[in-house]
């Protein structure tokens, strides 16, 4: 699961401008890089021309996803990642994200680049959607938990196999025990010691 940037956008006459953004591409050649994020730039800006106000969705493109919300009041969030990365999870950053973004910022103020240092910290908190989520937090839990527990009723059932078994064999020496006891007093009366 990687988080590959987070960009912030608003539309003037229909077209889309980048205000904040914020890119890890540490996963990609250094010679690539500047392509990935003018390719990520370009394709923000034309998913967020092209998303109603207050919707919110996914595309994907081969390895990739972009997730785009569309804020009722004209901005929009972008989060490109890899295809393992929880929707839900992206989408709460952006609700996070852009909500934090129109009180740090109002509206008569917008002059990008924007310095939102901000988007680089969440970039980096967010790389694990486990850690930073709390659902996903719990649910991770709940299935070491779950693991855990599994091992546990495997091994008091295995030792209960194993209770079994000596139970077996316990009663097995006690009906042999038996038969020598009697083989023995046979044995002993039809002799008589002096």
């Amino acid at each position: 699961m990687k988080l590959y940037s987070i960009l912030i956008l608003d539309k003037q006459l229909s077209k889309a401008r980048i205000l904040a953004s914020s890119f890890d591409l540490s996963s990609f050649g250094y010679f690539q890089r500047s392509s990935v994020q003018e390719f990520m730039n370009f394709t923000a800006g034309t998913i967020s021309e092209r998303t109603a106000s207050g919707q919110r969705q996914s595309i994907e493109s081969e390895h990739n996803v972009a997730h785009v919300y569309a804020h009722p009041r004209g901005f929009y969030g972008v989060i490109m990642s890899d295809k393992e990365y929880p929707s839900r999870v992206a989408f709460s950053l952006l609700n996070k994200i852009l909500d934090e973004f129109l009180v740090k910022f109002p509206s008569d103020r917008l002059n990008p680049p924007l310095h939102y240092p901000e988007l680089a910290s969440y970039l980096a908190k967010y790389q694990d959607p486990k850690q930073a989520d709390n659902i996903m937090r719990v649910q991770n839990e709940l299935d070491e938990t779950t693991a855990i527990l599994h091992k546990t009723i495997e091994s008091v059932l295995e030792r209960g196999e194993k209770l079994d078994s000596l139970v077996d064999r316990s009663e097995a020496l006690s009906s042999q025990s038996k038969m020598f006891y009697k083989t023995a007093k046979k044995t002993n009366s039809c002799c008589v010691v002096m």
